[in-house]
């Protein structure tokens, strides 16, 4: 792919985003996307006090999001076995769908 310029990277995202709501998807917030994607793309586990450290955030912030994205059935919450004290966020097939869905729609739009 040829490099990108600032009005060309701006643009797909305006695509991207444009599709989204025109398809009627989820309406995720920013700070919901970053959490689905770094559950989706980075190594796990994924705990609800790393998410938070990782974002910059309070723990009850990354709780609240993730209220939303299980109701959706986007990610979903477990106890840490290992230990109580945590809570694990852990990926879904609906999730998991829905970030490769995403996927296709960026390159879709990459390639208009």
């Amino acid at each position: 792919m040829a490099e990108m310029s600032n009005r060309d990277a701006l643009e797909l995202w305006h695509d991207v985003i444009m599709n989204q709501v025109s398809q009627g998807a989820h309406d995720l917030s920013m700070r919901q996307f970053a959490i689905l994607f770094t559950v989706y793309l980075e190594v796990g586990p994924h705990t609800v006090r790393g998410l938070a450290a990782k974002l910059s955030v309070t723990k009850p912030v990354i709780t609240r999001a993730l209220d939303a994205m299980s109701q959706l059935d986007l990610l979903a919450r477990k106890r840490d076995q290992n230990d109580k004290r945590n809570v694990l966020v852990q990926r879904t097939v609906a999730g998991a769908l829905y970030v490769e869905n995403y996927g296709d729609l960026i390159i879709r739009s990459a390639k208009n």
